[in-house]
């Protein structure tokens, strides 16, 4: 399976992307976890991503597109992924492709998650996490034992959660991201999935979408 997830910020990409590579056998790969694996080992591309990231900078895409590359090179990414959070743009969906091009495969599908903008705003700024352990709760759905964390750290939430992040976000999403609704469609790639309502039935819907496809 070679399998592509998108869909605007708290949509749950990352978690029905992890559920699947677990399930179909195939790696999950985030470009967060793409870059921090190419800067921990070291490489040409690692270190120049390094020098954006700490400067707080986007990651140019020449640079996204070689560690991309050699990400989908490794042995446990040759008989299939699921990509999260790549591509974010139409060049980059390009890119990818002429990856996929000189390996002699293509995408299987490419998985729209579809949720409405309050439901996605709801999701992030009701998030709060522990500054102790990392736990994430929600206020509405998954709320604390009262106003700390269960191991007794403080909860906070972080600035990208707050209502202005959040708002941004989503206005970056539909300026860059949205274009590759029409470019996967036109390709015959693309399905879209009703991402409201509880995980584990959007997880059974995007499995759906992968047993009609011919893997």
């Amino acid at each position: 399976m070679r399998a592509v997830l998108m869909g605007p910020p708290s949509a749950g990409k990352g978690t029905q992307a992890a559920r699947l590579g677990t399930e179909f056998g195939v790696p999950h790969i985030s470009t967060g976890d793409m870059f921090r694996a190419a800067i921990a080992a070291g490489t040409d591309l690692g270190q120049q991503a390094r020098g954006f990231i700490e400067a707080g900078k986007l990651v140019p895409d020449d640079v996204t597109m070689g560690i991309v590359r050699e990400r989908l090179a490794e042995a446990d990414a040759r008989l299939g992924f699921v990509l999260d959070g790549f591509p974010r743009t139409v060049p980059q969906a390009e890119g990818l492709g002429e990856i996929l091009a000189s390996q002699d495969v293509k995408l299987d599908v490419v998985v729209l998650i579809e949720v409405p903008e309050e439901e996605l705003i709801r999701r992030a700024t009701g998030r709060r996490i522990c500054q102790q352990c990392g736990r994430v709760y929600h206020i509405e759905w998954n709320p604390p034992p009262g106003h700390a964390c269960e191991c007794g750290g403080a909860l906070v939430q972080r600035k990208d959660d707050s209502p202005e992040t959040v708002k941004e976000r989503l206005a970056t999403y539909r300026t860059q991201t949205e274009p590759l609704r029409d470019y996967y469609s036109a390709e015959g790639s693309l399905a879209v999935v009703d991402g409201t309502g509880d995980p584990d039935e959007v997880h059974r819907r995007i499995v759906r979408v992968f047993e009609g496809c011919s893997l």
